[in-house]
């Protein structure tokens, strides 16, 4: 009986020990200077935090520096201050960057789960040369992190012989916590030394193990404050000129130079002390960066990520296990219509123009945390020279449409579970008189929920979700969703669903199931997943593929304590398999692989997977089912630097072997340099080639019985692609800085040895040998087979671009930013092939394409 006394006893003394406590003063003389000195007196009397230990390169180790951090407040703002020691002026990296890039500087960051809730956090960063950064945990993990928390708050460092001090003011403003009297917040504090390779917490948690906010200490003393009635407003002005290259004189839609000019104000507003309303009217966007350039071969949409900042702030709290019923680009995007005649010359709209969005955001005290968006864009219209009458004909491409997207979360069991749900509705005004009317659905509605429950003290968790769809519109905007890519109900050999050119609606539905184990040396996971034929998420989120059944998992082993030779490595197995809700197997993977972090903070990395052979049911687009080519080999392996070198440094190479002669290769490196203090050189190239046995080319009829009556045509494609991101960034202050993109890419591809699919189920190809001919003039191909003659255009292409964008960005006060943005977009092509290399890129810039100079001011204002 005593020894099991002594057990539970044994079980119980850490939860019954108190946390590690900090203690903030309230200011009582003068407010400190923010420069970064710590020279005031509050300063000298406040209670200081030491005790860092190393997480990394020795878990529990003693620091090779002393750190000091003290906590201070007033009615208005949370005063950080800290004392960062070193050996010497070498021993500190103290690199000046723009705001939200601490690159490889000594930094200190300060986090705080200001809800008490031991889930969620805010993290304050500032390097020793004064850059600041700072993100949200929306869950109980430090590597969860939504950079794009975009508070106003001041910080400023200083760096002398023997140490670096830092100054932070965050205005209580910026935060959301409970009203209480007192303030029971979490605290971690983390200093990074990249120099000497350490990262020192005040409270260690260690690589085995999971938790940050959970596990953080407390930070007591802050009485008498209160929640703030926020009012902030961000009116912007902004001008634009388009300059463009080689303007057709007799096109009426076109000039050389375009200007315009626009006004536009984001609001956010406090609703009680944890509830944020934000608004954006006539929004503007004209200073964010392309999207990369590309050429998508396949049968699915390419997703890029977001980069409009209303849309980017808060995302974290739209988010949901399991599925993409939320995807932003949706809103504002390319009109889903175009011009449905001949047109001689054309003025057809980029993008849906946003007339307004709101979004509702924040968590109760009751942990349930709420997003809530809203958003309506403009009816959009084309106007184009009809080809045959020589009028002008003015047709809509886009309705006016609404977006409406909800989430809500509720935790339970101190963050330990947590059940949500989400809902999403599109609604368009849709003129069915007209073609785009026909086209899309009028009204699109998801929705579903989701958990995630950590069990055995956060040792195993267990996710998952249920989800439904459904979509109405006109006949011909089912049947044209029952034939995209997503679903292919036209398939002649598919016995379980069937294209219905009479239907109105689809309704679908998919749930997934995740069971891991996440602590320990070994982690595993095993999950399934389904999604019905008829799901449908792509008026407001993104989905590629319905109709899959997919069951996944890993095993892995890690070692976290540093050997004689290494200081950490890991290894794991992974596999999947994937079949159709007609029980067809579509896809079986498999694949292990390696990695090594050395004693000098080098790492490595190598693997090996393969890809079985599986009936491919987008293969034909919209054919029968048809045999992919086995992957039979694919190995790949890399190498990098230590991260906080002065010149940072990874490549990786891979290589796959197919079956039938084919092949792929990718390169890539990336070098990125600190030169002095304040300038940031780095390049990305990238090498990409491919023989692809059987490539898709067109879908004609005349085809055998095997094939139900068509013709599914394929070639050999030898593709390749090379490009390279260029980027040089120079601070002249934290909040003063010149930033440089630029991006060459060409892409070619040849396509030979052109057959048809002679049996559904197969994927034996019948060559057409000599019986086919290539016009030069005309570039069309005639082909014979048994007697039979049918052209098909040359698909052969080389695709060359050129994009770059600089800006000076200047935050002349804090949250008011001026941009001076310069643009340029320079693209080519031609129907032919050519060898693929470096010297394209300088083709590209003779490209025709245009230049965009962009002004753009906003100012701050917290009323």
């Amino acid at each position: 009986m005593r020894i099991l006394f002594l057990i539970l006893l044994v079980g119980l003394v850490p939860s019954l020990l108190p946390a590690q406590s900090a203690s903030a003063v309230r200011v009582a003389g003068d407010v400190p200077e923010i420069d970064g000195r710590l020279d005031e007196p509050l300063w000298k009397n406040a209670p200081v935090v030491t005790g860092f230990r190393q997480k990394s390169p020795v878990e529990g180790a003693d620091p090779s520096n002393r750190t000091e951090v003290m906590f201070a407040y007033d009615d208005e703002y949370l005063y950080v201050g800290a004392r960062n020691f070193i050996a010497g002026p070498d021993d500190v990296s103290a690199i000046v960057t723009r705001r939200d890039r601490s690159g490889a500087s000594d930094r200190i960051i300060v986090s705080l789960d200001t809800y008490g809730d031991r889930r969620t956090a805010y993290s304050f960063s500032v390097t020793a040369g004064g850059v600041r950064s700072e993100y949200y945990h929306g869950s109980d993990s430090e590597y969860d992190r939504d950079y794009s928390y975009d508070p106003v708050w001041k910080a400023r460092a200083q760096v002398y012989d023997d140490r670096w001090t830092a100054e932070m003011k965050i205005p209580f403003s910026q935060l959301r916590f409970n009203d209480a009297e007192e303030q029971a917040w979490g605290v971690n504090i983390n200093r990074y030394m990249p120099l000497r390779n350490e990262d020192l917490y005040w409270i260690v948690i260690p690589e085995k193990e999971s938790g940050w906010s959970s596990r953080m200490g407390r930070l007591t003393g802050i009485r008498g404050i209160r929640p703030s009635t926020r009012i902030e407003l961000l009116p912007y002005v902004a001008g634009r000129a388009t300059i463009a290259d080689d303007v057709d004189p007799d096109d009426p839609y076109t000039s050389t130079l375009d200007l315009d000019a626009r006004a536009g104000l984001d609001a956010t507003i406090g609703i009680g002390p944890n509830l944020t309303v934000t608004a954006a009217i006539n929004p503007d966007f004209g200073q964010v960066e392309a999207d990369p350039a590309e050429v998508n071969l396949s049968v699915f949409e390419t997703f890029f990520g977001e980069r409009r900042p209303f849309f980017v702030e808060g995302a974290g709290l739209f988010s949901y296990n399991g599925a993409r019923h939320y995807y932003s680009r949706r809103i504002g995007g390319a009109p889903h219509g175009g011009i449905s005649a001949p047109a001689l010359y054309s003025d057809e709209p980029e993008n849906s123009t946003i007339l307004g969005a709101a979004k509702l955001t924040g968590r109760l005290p009751s942990g349930l945390s709420i997003g809530v968006l809203s958003a309506v864009t403009e009816r959009e219209f084309a106007r184009y020279i009809d080809l045959g009458t020589g009028e002008e004909e003015i047709e809509e491409v886009e309705p006016l449409s609404y977006y409406g997207v909800a989430r809500v979360k509720q935790e339970f069991d101190d963050g330990n579970a947590t059940l949500g749900g989400i809902t999403t509705v599109v609604i368009r005004d849709n003129d069915q008189a007209t073609a785009v009317g026909t086209d899309v659905p009028s009204m699109a509605i998801t929705g579903g929920i989701d958990w995630d429950v950590s069990l055995f003290e956060n040792v195993y968790e267990l996710d998952g979700n249920i989800a439904y769809s459904h979509v109405s519109g006109t006949p011909e905007a089912i049947t044209r969703l029952q034939r995209r890519s997503t679903r292919y109900f036209q398939r002649p050999d598919a016995d379980y669903v069937e294209l219905d050119p009479m239907r109105t609606s689809l309704s679908g539905f998919a749930s997934s199931l995740e069971f891991e184990k996440v602590e320990g040396a070994w982690t595993w996971e095993v999950a399934a997943a389904i999604e019905s034929p008829e799901y449908e998420l792509n008026d407001a989120g993104r989905l590629s593929s319905a109709d899959d059944i997919d069951l996944w998992g890993d095993l892995r082993y890690r070692e976290t304590t540093p050997g004689s030779f290494y200081q950490s490595w890991n290894t794991g197995v992974d596999w999947s398999l994937t079949w159709n809700f007609g029980g067809i197997r579509t896809s079986t993977s498999a694949s292990t692989d390696f990695s090594v972090t050395w004693k000098n903070f080098f790492y490595n990395y190598i693997g090996i997977g393969f890809h079985d052979r599986g009936l491919s049911d987008t293969k034909t687009r919209g054919g029968p089912l048809m045999e992919d080519e086995d992957l039979l080999v694919n190995v790949w392996t890399g190498m990098g630097n230590n991260h906080g070198a002065s010149v940072r440094w990874n490549w990786h190479v891979g290589y796959g072997l197919y079956e039938r002669e084919g092949s792929f290769v990718n390169a890539n490196a990336a070098v990125s340099a600190d030169i002095g203090n304040r300038l940031e050189l780095s390049a990305k190239p990238a090498y990409y080639t491919e023989v692809t046995p059987r490539q898709y080319v067109s879908t004609r009829p005349g085809g055998g019985e095997g094939t139900f009556g068509r013709r599914y045509i394929f070639s050999r494609l030898d593709f390749s692609q090379i490009s390279l991101q260029l980027r040089a960034n120079y601070a002249i202050t934290p909040d003063l800085t010149l930033e440089l993109y630029l991006e060459p890419f060409v892409a070619t591809g040849g396509y030979s040895n052109f057959g048809e699919l002679l049996q559904a189920g197969t994927g034996d190809v019948g060559l057409y040998g000599n019986d086919i001919t290539l016009d030069e003039e005309s570039g069309v191909y005639t082909l014979v087979d048994n007697g039979d003659s049918f052209t098909i255009g040359n698909p052969d292409f080389t695709v060359r671009s050129f994009r770059s964008n600089f800006v000076i960005r200047w935050e002349w006060l804090p949250g008011s930013t001026f941009f001076l943005v310069w643009q340029q977009n320079r693209e080519g092509y031609q129907p032919s092939e050519s060898s693929v290399s470096p010297g394209d890129w300088i083709d590209a810039l003779g490209d025709e394409g245009e230049h965009v100079v962009a002004v753009k001011g906003s100012w701050w204002l917290d009323i």
